[in-house]
């Protein structure tokens, strides 16, 4: 059996999967006198409560491997994983007029992968959010806030509301320092956020964390910059919005991905990161080390409105442009929930240095720029009923890397969203196709084969 032929048996196999899902799910929901959310009034109107809400993502997975991939000890072309892609529990409320807290808890990425090179896969739940706000003024025009959190000043995408996003997940090149110098896009900050009429905007001071406290092997300083292991600053943000149309929703910091026609939204932003000597480099080995800044920033325009309120149908849209300084040729591979764990390439002639493009894994941070759009189109409730509506979609990424040369990188995906009860129960299709590199006999970037990778995901939100 061909790759071709063992990629479309499995989409067949993926397919009679999510409809049998989809019937299950339908009885589950078949009532209109069900609860809509875990909330507890502390007060007897109901303007000061606690509410809990729950979050499953699972992934069933066929990924081509990129050249090289180890997993468990073994050469693997092409691997079929299970795995968590997140679950988390929030818990927020409104305790008084002025006082708001939120707590996150979850984990990330678990599948049999996780931990797998001597690790505990039990240490798996940990703290996401947990802060404190202060509403200053009777509107929403300065709210006050600090503790660990994702509120940031980069994009939309650097703070996403995971439960509404459209694609089957969110570009998260965009969550700029994630697990570097933060906590899975978290960090320890103290903010100002607010709407002023039109105007939605956040500035903050984090305290990054150090490098060394990722759990990985720290990368010896050399002729490319990485995150410098001594001498941390804070790092500053600022994030603006102009929201010609209606006000997104203000709660908490978090940033909806897709509204499903319920809104009527046009917005353009700026954001930005900076941190003085977040970087360092070494030229050569008899060079003292030189520390450089980091700065990030983004200009994006999000577009999400109904086309036909009556059926129900909607497009949502968004593009940004990110031009992101990590210092020299910093470069970063990620796998999102890399099914592998190893690399049998020289490392000597591998591009990042470090094994670390194995598996699904890609080029997905790094000092240059990058654009970023998607599309989708809700169908009207006619095509299949109210019980079930269809949401496809596509993205791309196009990236120019100083580190890559004159290689870009170029990532796409395309995929399905059943909405069976909105962003409650919804089962997602996605494909993907992404790059592969290598250095020559030159030692040149040069580009390698392309690589697909198929994901059914089911997610189902209270």
């Amino acid at each position: 059996m061909n790759r071709q032929t063992k990629s479309f048996s499995l989409f067949l196999i993926l397919f009679f999967t999510a409809n049998f899902s989809y019937t299950q799910e339908e009885k589950i929901f078949d009532t209109e006198t069900e609860k809509e959310e875990l909330k507890f009034n502390i007060n007897s109107n109901g303007s000061h409560y606690f509410k809990f809400t729950f979050l499953n993502q699972v992934w069933l997975r066929y990924n081509e491997s990129n050249p090289g991939t180890i997993m468990d000890s073994e050469p693997k072309s092409e691997t079929f994983d299970i795995g968590l892609r997140r679950t988390r529990i929030q818990m927020f409320g409104q305790i008084t007029d002025k006082v708001f807290l939120y707590f996150q808890i979850g984990q990330n990425n678990f599948n049999t992968a996780y931990n797998s090179n001597g690790g505990n896969r039990k240490n798996a739940l940990f703290m996401h959010d947990a802060l404190g706000e202060y509403k200053v003024s009777k509107t929403n025009a300065l709210k006050l806030g600090a503790g660990l959190t994702i509120n940031n000043g980069l994009s939309r995408f650097s703070q996403p509301s995971i439960g509404s996003i459209m694609t089957a997940d969110v570009p998260v090149f965009a969550q700029a320092t994630v697990e570097q110098v933060d906590q899975f896009a978290r960090r320890l900050s103290v903010y100002a956020r607010g709407q002023v009429s039109k105007l939605d905007y956040r500035i903050g001071i984090s305290d990054p964390f150090p490098i060394s406290s990722t759990g990985n092997t720290i990368p010896q300083v050399s002729v490319n910059s990485n995150f410098a292991n001594t001498g941390r600053n804070k790092q500053l943000y600022a994030y603006f919005i102009w929201q010609f149309f209606e006000h997104e929703n203000h709660l908490t910091p978090y940033m909806t991905g897709t509204h499903l026609g319920k809104k009527k939204v046009f917005n353009i932003a700026v954001g930005g990161i900076h941190q003085k000597n977040a970087m360092w480099n070494r030229p050569s080995v008899n060079d003292s080390i030189a520390f450089e800044d980091m700065n990030l920033f983004c200009v994006e325009s999000y577009l999400d409105i109904p086309i036909n309120k009556s059926e129900g149908s909607a497009i949502s849209a968004y593009a940004g442009y990110f031009m992101t300084d990590y210092g020299k040729n910093y470069l970063r591979y990620n796998g999102l929930m890399n099914p592998a764990n190893g690399s049998s390439l020289n490392p000597n002639i591998n591009i990042t240095k470090q094994g670390a493009n194995f598996g699904n894994a890609y080029p997905m941070f790094g000092s240059g720029s990058q654009l970023y759009c998607q599309l989708g189109y809700l169908f009207p409730r006619k095509v299949l009923g109210e019980k079930i509506r269809l949401m496809p979609y596509a993205s791309v990424t196009l990236s120019k890397f100083d580190r890559l040369n004159s290689e870009g990188m170029e990532l796409y995906n395309a995929g399905l969203n059943w909405l069976i009860k909105e962003h409650r129960s919804k089962i997602s299709i996605d494909w993907q196709n992404r790059p592969t590199y290598f250095l020559n006999s030159n030692m040149d970037v040069q580009s390698g084969e392309r690589r697909n990778q198929i994901v059914l995901q089911y997610q189902i939100y209270i």
